[in-house]
């Protein structure tokens, strides 16, 4: 059997790129006859269906890529198994993706929003994102590397860290964790909040909205730091090994890739019990899950031309969809107080945490179940 798997290739430093390299070269390791390539149409992506002649396409995105990952291989000979992440809703290509004999989704709760969403998800299969233990790997304090990093962030050796990172940090949950960090001051001061984003309008925004919740919280500032820009995956392990939690009880999460390197690198982690986070983080193990305080619901929104619809237009949902969830803020703050004062407890769900990661997504093992679900799903020839 051949794959062709179908990515942002070369890779790239964004999650859906390193999530489909990790998946090609676990492939090449167990000696599946693999090839990659962009999923975007061009000259070498037509080599590939023309020359190497896959007979399966194992493409990475969302349902809106349906025309590059599903419709393409399909015009050209191939069948396409769809690796798919979610965006808040599926508004197009229902039949077209229920039709298909496989389709992996990157968590449990993905599988239900196609559900939800009128898809048929009969042949869909949970299929967990990797990571590799030789770039994510667990650092302790007294590493001098570690012990620079904290230097340069102000971190004082009794300080406790907890780090967020995120395209933006609202959207993985801050502006809950700076609600639980004022009940959490309180009782326990010695703490420090770093907020790793990108550059965005959309960060710029969100940045905006924190600011503000910190004025009105009247939480010291200089107990918040951010860091932007774009830092190599090779850095990753450097900064969360940096911090003593890593919290992100995420609006709308369907997987968490860093909130898994974060367990791989041996920390704990405090996120929200639903989406992705529920199928990756043990309650109480690996970390601690808040419950959803409240959700988002919207009752129509835009169906864009680019999403595959003759013009755009609003649709108008008969039951309103979740689109957003907010973890319960008391629940953070038990947890966050809990982990801050209480060593023993971190240390050891740290390396529960680290057991975890490895015996459950270590990248060769992703990409193996993988592979026997294609063999065992799929009639070639």
């Amino acid at each position: 059997m051949k794959i062709a798997v179908m990515y942002s290739h070369p890779v790239e430093s964004d999650g859906l790129s390193i999530q489909g390299n990790l998946m090609y070269r676990g492939l090449k390791e167990l000696g599946v006859e693999t090839i990659a390539c962009h999923y975007n149409p061009s000259f070498q992506k037509q080599w590939v269906y023309d020359a190497f002649k896959p007979d399966i396409a194992l493409g990475v995105g969302c349902w809106t890529y349906a025309p590059n990952i599903v419709f393409s291989p399909i015009n050209n000979g191939v069948t396409p198994v769809p690796w798919f992440v979610a965006n808040g809703w599926v508004a197009n290509y229902h039949k077209q993706l229920s039709n298909l004999p496989l389709v992996f989704t990157t968590s449990n709760w993905v599988t239900d929003t196609y559900k939800r969403d009128g898809v048929d998800t009969k042949n869909f299969e949970t299929l967990h994102i990797g990571f590799d233990p030789k770039e994510i790997f667990p650092t302790k304090h007294s590493d001098p590397k570690i012990q620079t990093l904290r230097k340069m962030l102000g971190i004082r050796p009794d300080e406790k860290m907890i780090l967020t990172i995120g395209g933006d940090a609202t959207s993985k949950g801050a502006q809950e964790m700076l609600k639980a960090l004022k009940l959490v001051d309180e009782e326990f001061s010695n703490w420090r909040y770093v907020i790793k984003t990108w550059e965005s309008e959309s960060a710029e925004i969100h940045r905006r909205e924190e600011d503000e919740l910190i004025e009105e919280l009247g939480l010291n500032r200089d107990k918040i730091s951010y860091l932007s820009g774009a830092f190599s995956h090779d850095f990753m392990p450097y900064l969360i090994g940096a911090a003593d939690i890593y919290a992100a009880p995420s609006r709308l999460e369907g997987f968490g890739m860093i909130q898994v390197e974060a367990e791989a690198c041996g920390r704990p982690v405090i996120s929200i019990n639903v989406g992705g986070p529920a199928d990756t983080i043990v309650h109480g193990k690996t970390g601690f899950l808040a419950e959803v305080g409240e959700t988002v619901k919207l009752e129509s929104e835009w169906a864009w031309e680019h999403m595959g619809f003759d013009a755009d237009h609003r649709i108008h949902f008969e039951e309103p969809k979740v689109f957003a969830y907010r973890a319960s803020v008391p629940d953070l703050a038990k947890y966050t107080y809990e982990l801050l004062t209480n060593d023993k407890l971190r240390l050891e769900m740290g390396d529960n945490a680290a057991q975890h990661a490895m015996d459950n997504f270590h990248y060769v093992k992703i990409a193996e179940k993988a592979y026997n679900l294609i063999q065992n799903k799929i009639k070639i020839g």
